[in-house]
């Protein structure tokens, strides 16, 4: 998916403001400049389908328990920057997980480590083997 295809309807987001804990200075006290966007991640149908599950999986801490993906903005002092910048992060958000993640190619240990290991096993095993009893008649 690229940047261009992703379309965000905002209004199908529940969007609340509230106090701010970041900069704003006396202002920090009077306006609600920190936003919060909601929606129900199973039933936001303008994501792909395989997009959302990894959605669901990436960002398991940011979904409460009745399912709402909840992206909190506070960085400026004001709304609409703080609106711009939770959009911003929702359609990251996204892009990442419609990505598919990469496929990890197994290695081969390398000769130097494979020849640290043998080295530590043959040291573990002069230990233990000089640990032993050997009686009288050796």
């Amino acid at each position: 998916m690229r940047t261009s295809d992703l379309r965000i309807p905002v209004a199908l987001l529940d969007i609340r403001f509230s106090r701010s804990g970041g900069p704003g200075g006396q202002n920090v006290n009077k306006v609600e400049t920190k936003v919060e966007i909601r929606f129900r991640l199973a039933e936001a149908d303008w994501i792909p389908a395989r997009a959302r599950e990894r959605l669901a999986g990436l960002h398991a801490g940011k979904i409460n328990q009745e399912g709402e993906l909840v992206v909190s903005s506070s960085r400026f002092r004001s709304q609409g920057r703080n609106l711009q910048d939770c959009l911003s992060k929702l359609r990251e958000m996204i892009l990442a997980a419609s990505r598919p993640p990469k496929r990890r190619i197994p290695t081969r240990p390398t000769g130097a480590s494979r020849a640290v290991r043998k080295r530590h096993k043959k040291h573990r095993s002069e230990r233990k083997t000089s640990r032993r009893w050997r009686g009288d008649w050796d």
